[in-house]
């Protein structure tokens, strides 16, 4: 069962994935009920790490343990995302999309390649036939996935319980890791899928390389496209007249944890060149004050 239409099994979990995301997209036209949407993405990435492992059938240590990693971050992010969004109501970004059915399904394409994309590195070493020792980027990889996940998952939850708070509605969240990251949760979930790529390393060979593409674009992904871009435009419309706001923007990494003591004090140069102070997060920001 190996072969599955091709030795990679890139064309399967293509098929695959095109296919579930099909199904949500039929519910969330017909039904107009898009509260299942993160969690489509989040499981489609258990189902593909769950398949390639079983259909190719070898049950290396290096296979199992990736797709192990990878059935946890899935489960975890989509029944969190799921709870949240029942919690909250409607999820905002489907207010223009809801009565275009364009807009809708492209929204739906995009998020059947991000899936299919980042699950590349997972894919190629399940369904190959190499079986290494352990090796250095093995253990590497995995920190680098325990300490992403845990930043993840610590992010999200402290903001649930940020914004549980009646008086907190309408606020910026700035408790916990989000005193040190504009965006903790995404800096965890980028350090945990580079992670996933470290591990996979000592099995790759040749062209194999190329599953890089997976962590490279979901990090550009949430630094240019749907991630902190479109969170910082929405928080600087919100409170981008509030002088609070402006000093915890001002002082606050975007992405990569820092003591605001530290990042409010360096120079705009590095800010950009290394922390990812990128001038479109300011595009929203009244211009009335510095332009960081």
């Amino acid at each position: 069962m190996g072969t599955v239409i091709d030795s990679h099994f890139l064309a399967l979990t293509a098929i695959v994935t095109v296919g579930y995301q099909f199904l949500f997209f039929v519910i969330t036209a017909l039904l107009k009920f898009d509260k299942v949407t993160d969690f489509a993405g989040s499981t489609n990435f258990v189902i593909l790490a769950i398949l390639t492992l079983v259909l190719k059938g070898t049950w290396h240590f290096r296979q199992v343990v990736l797709t192990i990693l990878v059935v946890v971050w899935g489960l975890r992010l989509g029944l969190f995302l799921l709870m949240r969004i029942l919690q909250w109501g409607e999820d905002r970004r489907f207010d223009e999309m809801r009565s275009n059915l364009g807009k809708l399904a492209v929204f739906w394409i995009f998020q059947a390649v991000w899936v299919w994309t980042v699950s590349l590195p997972v894919t190629v070493v399940n369904a190959s036939d190499r079986d290494p020792s352990l090796r250095p980027e093995d253990i590497i990889g995995w920190v680098m996935w325990s300490v992403g996940f845990i930043i993840e998952a610590t992010a999200d939850q402290q903001k649930l319980w940020f914004k549980g708070f009646p008086e907190n509605r309408g606020k910026w969240c700035n408790v916990g890791l989000w005193k040190y990251s504009r965006h903790p949760n995404y800096f965890g979930e980028i350090l945990l899928w580079w992670g996933i790529f470290v591990a996979s390393a000592a099995v790759l060979d040749g062209a194999e390389w190329l599953v890089i593409i997976g962590p490279i674009f979901l990090t550009l992904l949430l630094l240019f496209v749907s991630g902190i871009p479109l969170l910082e435009e929405s928080a600087d419309k919100k409170h981008g007249n509030l002088g609070g706001y402006r000093h915890y923007k001002k002082t606050t990494s975007p992405l990569i944890p820092l003591p605001q003591v530290v990042y409010g004090n360096l120079p705009i140069w590095l800010k950009a060149a290394f922390f990812f102070e990128f001038p479109l997060y300011n595009k929203a920001l009244p211009q009335d004050g510095p332009n960081w």
